[in-house]
């Protein structure tokens, strides 16, 4: 039954992270995939897909909805960028401009549930997002 999960799903990866050099936790190595992160469990691929959009916001200060998936999910790759802004935001209840903050959990976990909805074409468990954000 797993080989009809969506990818991101089969990979723990919700959000389709890019295979890096990060050393993240819970990555598994070696990777069976090829393009995309493995982890061990769901929430260790939430958690990382969270680091990584508190580290654009605080770094790199794109922190909007609307620039975190400019960047995230970006047209040269693409995707429609609009579209997705738009059922992130309707998903999340979020507007594509309103500044995020690093620290706002309510606000990153529904900004990243939203995301692997998109991402993967199935709705996770919101409790599943709040236990990665615990673990970061």
């Amino acid at each position: 039954m797993t080989n009809k999960l969506p990818r991101g799903l089969r990979n723990n990866n919700p959000l389709n992270i890019r295979i890096s050099g990060t050393p993240w936790q819970g990555k598994i190595e070696p990777n069976t995939d090829g393009q995309f992160e493995q982890f061990s469990s769901l929430e260790y691929g939430l958690r990382a897909a969270l680091v990584n959009i508190r580290t654009y916001i605080r770094s790199y200060r794109i922190d909007t909805v609307q620039t975190i998936i400019s960047r995230w999910a970006p047209g040269s790759d693409g995707n429609n960028v609009k579209a997705y802004i738009e059922v992130v935001c309707n998903k999340a209840n979020l507007t594509p401009t309103q500044i995020l903050k690093y620290n706002d959990r309510n606000k990153l976990c529904r900004l990243v549930w939203a995301m692997a909805f998109v991402e993967c074409g199935v709705e996770i468990s919101f409790g599943r997002v709040e236990n990665a954000w615990a673990i970061i």
